[in-house]
This record gives C-alpha cells, sequence and structure tokens, in this order.
C-alpha cells in the first residue's frame, strides 16, 4: 500500500489496516510468526533488545507510549481518549484498536526510518518474529491523528481480474491449495469457480466457526444467553492468539463478550471456554448439523489446549499414543491424560515446522465452510442471534471491499507452521451473499506467512470481484 499525507481523512482511515492485512488472518493460531509455543514476557516501553530509540518529538512521545502499552491489552478507553484525536476514534474506535492490539505482542522496535516533529515511521519486530512497518502522525496538539501498520518490506499484489489469475495467486503459496467462491442462496450453495472444493483440509482457527455455530444453536434453544456469565479458570486456558490467557483465574466475562474475542482476534481461551460452556458433543452436532459431509474426521473435536498439548508435549511420542487409538480411545485419552497436562509442562522450544497437520488439527472443505457460513447467516436472522452479524463482521480480515457496492465482511482465518486458511462472506448492497473460502497447506515446510497472506487476500478480493461481476 502507498503511503498518503497524513492529514487527509482517507489516512486515518487507513488505520483499518489495523484489523489486518496479516496479523488477523495469521496470528490465529499461535504460529512460529505469531507467538511461540510458551508465554514470553510482556513488552516494556523500552523494549530489550531495541535497535532504536524514539526522537523527544510529540509523535516521538506518543509512538514511545504506543509501543509501551501495547503490551498489555486491553487498553483503557480513558487513556486512548488521552492520546488519540476525536476524529480518529470516531473512525477507528476503542475496540476495534483493542482487538489488534492484541495480536501484535512482544514488540522491538528494530529502526525509524522518517522522523519529523509531527510524523514518524518505525519498523518493529512483533509475536517473536512478524516485521511490521509503522506510520503515524499526530495533531497540533500532539495527539495521534494516523496510525498505519503493514507488513514491513512486503507489497500487497493487485487483485487479479480473472479466472486464471485468480488460480495462479492461489497456487503459488503451497504446494496443497483447496478454493471455492460461491453464492449462497438461503442454505444452499451454488458454485462459481473452485479448486478441490470437496476435500477436507486443515482449518487451523477457523474451527471456530463451528463453535460460533454451536453457540448460536444453543441460545436459539434458550439453553444459553448472550449476557450469561463465564468465568476464565486454569483449566480452559490456552496459548496465544488472544488475551484471556493473560487474565487471572476469577475473572468473568459474558458470553457474547468471549464470542467476540473468539472470533475478532481468535482468542483460543476465549474458545476453550465456549466449548466447556456447551460441550463437545454439541460442537460435533453443530458440524453435522451445519452439513459438514464428513463430521467424523473432527471426532474428538479438540479444544486448543489439546491441540497445543498434543503438538508441545513429548511430541511426537505424544500424539503417536493418540493418533494410534479409534475416536472412543482417543476421547478416553483426552480427558484421562492430555487435558491434565498444564500448560508449564509444554516444551518451550519454538514450534516453526508442520506437525502432523494432516492429522492433529480440525478438517474441512471449502465446501463445508460455506455451509458453515450460510447456516450462521440464516441464524443471524433471528431475533435473539442478532449479535452475530457484529461478531463475525468485527474484523474483515484485510478485505476492504468498495463499500458502496459491498457490505461489511465476515471473516475467520486460521494458521499454524504449514497451514493458512482464508474464509469470508461477502454480501452486496443488493442482499446477494458469496463465500470465498481458500485452505493452504504444506506438510513438508512453514509457509512464507505475509506473502502467502497478502496474495491470498488480493485473490479472493479478486474472486468476489468476479463473482459478483
Amino acid at each position: 500500500m502507498n503511503s498518503e499525507t497524513p492529514a487527509r481523512p482517507a489516512w486515518r482511515l487507513r488505520a483499518a489496516a489495523l484489523t489486518a492485512i496479516a496479523l488477523a488472518a495469521v496470528c490465529t493460531l499461535a504460529a512460529a510468526g505469531c507467538s511461540s509455543a510458551t508465554p514470553k514476557p510482556a513488552a516494556s516501553p523500552a523494549p530489550s533488545g531495541a535497535t532504536a530509540s524514539f526522537p523527544d518529538t510529540s509523535v516521538g512521545r506518543q509512538a514511545h507510549w504506543l509501543v509501551g502499552v501495547v503490551a498489555h491489552p486491553p487498553v483503557p478507553v480513558p487513556a486512548l481518549k488521552a492520546h488519540f484525536d476525536a476524529t480518529f476514534l470516531a473512525q477507528i474506535p476503542a475496540s476495534r484498536l483493542n482487538s489488534t492490539f492484541a495480536l501484535v505482542r512482544g514488540l522491538r522496535v528494530d529502526s525509524i526510518t522518517k522522523s519529523t516533529p509531527d510524523t514518524i515511521a518505525f519498523v518493529v519486530t512483533a509475536n517473536h518474529g512478524l516485521r511490521l512497518a509503522v506510520t503515524m502522525a499526530t495533531d497540533t496538539s500532539g495527539l495521534i491523528s494516523g496510525l498505519l501498520l503493514r507488513p514491513a518490506n512486503l507489497k500487497t499484489p493487485a487483485a487479479p481480474t480473472s479466472w486464471s489469475g485468480v488460480d495462479r495467486m492461489i497456487h503459488s503459496v503451497a504446494p496443497q491449495v483447496h478454493f471455492l467462491v460461491a453464492a449462497v442462496h438461503g442454505n444452499t450453495c451454488q458454485p462459481i469457480h473452485s479448486i478441490g472444493a470437496a476435500t477436507q483440509a486443515p482449518l487451523g482457527s477457523a474451527f471456530k466457526l463451528y463453535v460460533l455455530d454451536a453457540l448460536a444453536r444453543a441460545i436459539a434453544a434458550g439453553k444459553v444467553s448472550w449476557n450469561q456469565p463465564l468465568t476464565v479458570t486454569s483449566q480452559v486456558k490456552s496459548l496465544p492468539s488472544g488475551v484471556l490467557q493473560n487474565d487471572p483465574d476469577g475473572t468473568r466475562v459474558s458470553v457474547q463478550q468471549a464470542a467476540t474475542g473468539m472470533i475478532s482476534i481468535s482468542d483460543n481461551t476465549a474458545a476453550n471456554m465456549m466449548m466447556a460452556l456447551l460441550g463437545r458433543p454439541a460442537v460435533e452436532a453443530a458440524t453435522r448439523a451445519s452439513g459438514m459431509a464428513d463430521p467424523a474426521l473432527d471426532v474428538p473435536f479438540l479444544t486448543t489446549r489439546e491441540l497445543f498439548v498434543l503438538k508441545l508435549r513429548d511430541w511426537p511420542e505424544l500424539a503417536k499414543r493418540y493418533l494410534a487409538r479409534d475416536a472412543a480411545g482417543r476421547q478416553a485419552m483426552l480427558s484421562g491424560t492430555v487435558d491434565r497436562i498444564p500448560l508449564s509442562a509444554l516444551s518451550a522450544v519454538p514450534w516453526t515446522q508442520p506437525r502432523d497437520i494432516g492429522s492433529i488439527e480440525w478438517f474441512a472443505s471449502p465446501a463445508d465452510i460455506c455451509h458453515v457460513f450460510a447456516s450462521l447467516a440464516a441464524l443471524a436472522r433471528q431475533p435473539r442471534l442478532a449479535p452475530l452479524a457484529g461478531i463475525l463482521e468485527h474484523n474483515g480480515g484485510g478485505m476492504n471491499l468498495d463499500p458502496s457496492r459491498w457490505r461489511p465482511v465476515w471473516f475467520k482465518g486460521g494458521s499454524e507452521p504449514g497451514v493458512l486458511t482464508l474464509n469470508y462472506l461477502a454480501t452486496t448492497r443488493t442482499g446477494q451473499a458469496y463465500v470465498a473460502s481458500v485452505l493452504a497447506e504444506n506438510p513438508s515446510a512453514p509457509l512464507a506467512q505475509d506473502a502467502a497472506v497478502t496474495t491470498l487476500i488480493a485473490a479472493v478480493k479478486g474472486a468476489l470481484q468476479l463473482a459478483a461481476g
């Protein structure tokens, strides 16, 4: 993306990149580029290992403040109002800022690339490996009036204008790819263009769509309410992404707050809380009810904590023991062994290479993803399920479609080493909905995450535009 003049409103709107080109899509299941296998100490305003320091200017002081506070999200609203100008916060509300701050952890300032009294550009390393270019501007009162985050030294490709161009871009990111763009009519999906769309593949955190579907069905049945309180406990805590794992045991959040975090910032602990509330059988039932072609692949349906234990505790020995069992034996091993292993017992060795992505994961096909989006869209039309739409459109996944033609996009992505998935439901202003799902995998090597994300976003954007005509 090209930079624009900081004083222009369009530049401030570019802070929508805070909802991520790469961040929201990549940082969803603690892939190596998002976080390490075990929690790290929080960053400080002057991170250790930093190779640059901010100038003593109004914008430099604000940059110094920002690097410090993002280590401890959520940032209180009064603090945001004290540092961001009102126009910026009117366009990018506090909840959206904090959703993004939750994805950007462990900051180290690498270099200052531009500095004037009211603008600054610098490069940081976040999440123990993701390099970001940050541009900031302040107004005449010294408040932050512009903020843009983007992958460093990475150009966003132009959206393709032909189906052959879409296919080339998708095939370029991984040796195994599956793709579908389909028109949604009620509960049916009418394929428009596809690549192996009926083949099941690992989802990463896109599995949380099925947890949300199960939640919606429970609320529709009167078994659960949006304002029902949930409690953070050591038993449900997981590893990042997310923020609830950092909260003390006993912290209370509502079902709606947890569901929003589970989708918008892919909070793994929130997903575990949802599954503890609903029960594993209810989520497995949702895979069937939403139209998954082969739901047996997801039995037993793993929590994020269980996946981390299987891939980080004595790997691959524990994983081999698990895979050697049938579904009932696996369920018994989860409850009898895996669920009793504390997070502190997991390996501190960085998880950077693919591990059992074809066997210990969550699985669905692009066609299945279309059906679960169609299910969620139908559920969202029920009055008591009205919050569903807001939960799903809170993070647009970097799609940035023309708002004069398109309504806000629903998005859920997922990743781990060797896996990357991007999944969207986009609806035109005339009411026609389209689903685009791309599942990419490489069982032998990690994907080039930043480049793969921007390439797939461009490919999906082109596909949606071609589908809508």
